[in-house]
C-alpha cells in the first residue's frame, strides 16, 4: 500500500511539472503567432503601431477561454487512466 500512496504523490508531481511546461510552451507559441499576425498587420497598414499591445491581450485572452487549453487538463487524465487500467489488468484478469 506505501508503495501506492507514493506513486500517487510522485506521479502527481510530476505530472503538475508537466503540466507546467506544456501551458507555458503553449501560451508562449500562441502569443508568438499573435505577434506575427499583428506585424503582418502593421506592414499591410490595417493595425496602427499603437494597437499591437490591445491586438496581443485580446488573442491572449481569447486563448485563457479556448478548447486547445483546457485540453492540456488531458496531461493529468490519460496517465491516470492509463495506470489504473494497467493495474487493473495486472491484478483482475
Amino acid at each position: 500500500m506505501l508503495g501506492f500512496i507514493r506513486l500517487g504523490v510522485f506521479g502527481f508531481l510530476g505530472l503538475c511539472v508537466l503540466y507546467l511546461m506544456v501551458a507555458f510552451y503553449s501560451r508562449s507559441v500562441r502569443r508568438e503567432k499573435l505577434e506575427n499576425q499583428a506585424a503582418e498587420q502593421i506592414a499591410e497598414g490595417t493595425l496602427e503601431v499603437t494597437g499591437y499591445e490591445a491586438f496581443i491581450e485580446n488573442g491572449m485572452r481569447e486563448y485563457e477561454g479556448s478548447l486547445r487549453r483546457k485540453l492540456i487538463v488531458g496531461v493529468f487524465i490519460v496517465p491516470v487512466v492509463a495506470v489504473l487500467v494497467l493495474i487493473y489488468v495486472t491484478n483482475f484478469t
